[in-house]
Formats: C-alpha cells, structure tokens, sequence
C-alpha cells in the first residue's frame, strides 16, 4: 500500500471508533475470526468501565495510511503490579495490523517510546486490555480452529512482526481441548469420591444472588492460591467485580464452583462459561436491533465450554481438591448438554496443571505466546 504510515493517539471518538472497527476488513473472510462485541470493545477502552486504564498510564494507537486505519495498538503500566513485583514492567495489547512490516513497526516504536517516557524499562505482551483472561498472548499453534471465549486469534504474520522487531519469548500459555463425552467417567468419580470422604469436601455452585458475599470467597481463595507467576497477581476486590459484573449475564451457576471443607473453609474455585464464541459470528459485534433475539435463540444451541479458573489454596493443592472440582463440573456440563470444553490458559511452567490437563484427557491444541523486550 503506498504512502507514508502516520501513528494517531486515539482520543476523539471517530478515532476510537475506527480503533475498535478495524478487525472487520483485516478479517474479512477469514472463517477462524470471531467478531467482538462492539460494546465489550468500547468499555474496553473506557477507563471508567476499565480497572485497569485506573491502574496507570496508558495510550491507545491507531495507524493510518491516505487516512485509512490499517493498525492499532494499545500500551499501558499497571502500577499496582509493578509496586508488587518491585520492577518497572508495562504491556501491549490489542495489536492489529495489516500484512506490511512497516506499519506494525511504526506502532511498535511509537508506543514503546511512550512508555520509556514513563520510565518502563521492560514491555511484556500482548496482554489482556482488562487485567482479565481475556485475549492474553499471540497465537503460536492452532490456527485452523476458531478461539473459544475471550481467546485470541491473529493471522501467523503477526509471529513474524514480533520477532523481527526484536522481541522475544518470554513464556506460553496451552490451551487444552476435552472432549466431555470420552470422559473415563468411573475413574475419575471413584477417585473423586475416595479423597471427598478422606478430607470431607463439599462442592458447590456458586450463589449469584448472594454475589458479595461469594466475591468475599472468591477473593479469599484468589489470595491464598496464586503462585508467584511473572504477569499476574492475586486481583483487587474492583477488579473481581468488575469481571463478576462483566460475566454475571451469561455466568451458569453449575459450571461455577466452590470447594469447602467440612468446616465451611473455602479451598477451591474452578470456573467455567459457555463458549459464547460459537454464535458470537451470527451476531457480528452488535446486540441492537436484533442481536438480543439471536443471542438467546441460539444461546442454548452451545456445545462448548472454556474452563477459565481453576485455583486451590496452597494448604489443600496435594490433597484432591482439583480432581474434586473436575468431576462435579464434567458431571454439570454433561447433565446441561455440553459436549466438549477448552482448558486455557495454562503457563508451560505450571507443571502440574499441565500433568493434570493430559491426566483428565486434554489435548494440547493451541499456544499462545507471551513476548518481552527490554526497553
């Protein structure tokens, strides 16, 4: 495409709207992209719907060519991690662009020169534009299936831009594939029942007309499970909210978990959604006028499922709770008509949840890969 690439920051609301739009030419055709919600994407960008533009600076990019946008990119600092970790890190995120080096390089100089402005010394991405699980890490491997809810899609050129520009490896996330009507259904219910009777668990739905109070839960099993991974800690209570008040509508209560001892102590949390992504196409981005309508139509025709969360507190991870968890959500979702489920995303260096992700019949279908580069 001739002409020079010229880099806008995205304030007004025509360039924010052309930011959000862009995926639909650069995918047009392509039968694996599943087009967001226009909605979802404009909270994205909104800081007042957005915990974690609250949580530092950040700046969205949109490039353009003879006034046409052919890239974006978002870059940011959650300085509540940083303060955490005792490192000056920053992220990138929602990166789009055309077949052409040059644009992507253009966006790429353009938006770490903004955070070296900040004084971040590290760039780790693409990362979730909400601090949620939500489109963490480039496509590596899978390309040939659509994504399940939330997850990433990206054409493979986009692998060769990252590197070219110099940025490295820094780690994977695996992304597993069950099929819930092959389940070893007596094995794993005969175990799950053995350590249920040793250590006397319970497990249940979650209440969602109790919300604050199983936020409370959720909080509490969040902070006392998540290890010292290298992008993420335990969330703030706004962040679960928000999440919670982002999901609540199309949250199953049997396919949301909570694993108690005997004593009422919360242990465990395993959350899984439908795979809203199956109809999400039929939709393309917009609920109004009609898009209600066919959300609930074909609401109930999903077959899938994406396992997002499935954490245990430090005290109990040796001691069955996950298997637990695993069998009364398989036995939900085949009781609901589910059919198949997505694990994902899981850190390479989380060892034994990927053992326990092939032990349960999970086949490694799809990587996504998070980058990093020095500043």
């Amino acid at each position: 495409m001739p002409g020079e690439t010229e880099i806008r920051v995205v304030v007004t609301n025509q360039d924010r709207r052309r930011f959000v739009e862009l995926p639909w030419p650069l995918y047009k055709g392509d039968p694996c992209w599943v087009p967001p919600l226009l909605s979802d994407m404009h909270n994205t960008l909104n800081p007042a719907k957005n915990v974690l533009l609250q949580l530092g600076p950040h700046r969205f990019l949109l490039a353009l060519r003879e006034g046409k946008p052919v890239g974006r990119l978002g870059v940011g600092m959650d300085l509540r991690l940083n303060a955490a970790k005792q490192k000056r890190l920053s992220y990138l995120t929602l990166f789009e662009c055309i077949d052409d080096f040059t644009v992507a390089r253009a966006l790429f100089d353009a938006g770490l020169n903004f955070l070296r402005q900040q004084g971040a010394e590290v760039v780790t991405g693409p990362q979730s534009p909400s601090n949620g699980d939500d489109y963490r890490g480039l496509l590596i491997k899978g390309f040939e299936s659509p994504p399940v809810l939330l997850n990433s899609y990206n054409p493979p050129y986009y692998v060769h831009f990252f590197e070219q520009y110099g940025f490295a490896k820094d780690f994977d996330r695996n992304a597993y594939i069950y099929d819930i009507t092959t389940v070893p259904w007596d094995r794993i219910e005969k175990g799950a029942q053995l350590v249920a009777k040793r250590y006397g668990y319970t497990v249940r739905p979650i209440n969602l007309k109790k919300l604050d109070k199983e936020i409370d839960i959720i909080k509490y099993i969040t902070d006392n499970s998540m290890p010292d991974w290298p992008d993420m800690i335990p969330p703030g209570r706004e962040e679960i909210e928000a999440e919670t008040a982002k999901f609540k509508q199309l949250a199953v209560p049997e396919l949301i978990l909570i694993a108690e001892t005997a004593a009422g102590e919360p242990v465990g949390l395993f959350v899984a959604l439908p795979d809203y992504n199956e109809i999400l196409p039929k939709l393309n981005g917009r609920l109004f006028p009609f898009g209600f309508f066919k959300f609930f139509w074909y609401k109930r025709k999903i077959r899938g499922l994406r396992l997002f969360v499935l954490l245990v507190t430090r005290p109990y991870q040796k001691k069955g709770v996950a298997p637990c968890l695993y069998y009364h959500l398989m036995v939900n979702a085949r009781r609901l008509g589910y059919t198949h489920g997505e694990g994902s995303t899981v850190h390479e260096f989380n060892s034994v949840m990927n053992l326990d992700a092939r032990k349960a019949g999970g086949d490694l279908y799809k990587i996504y890969r998070i980058y990093r580069k020095n500043l």
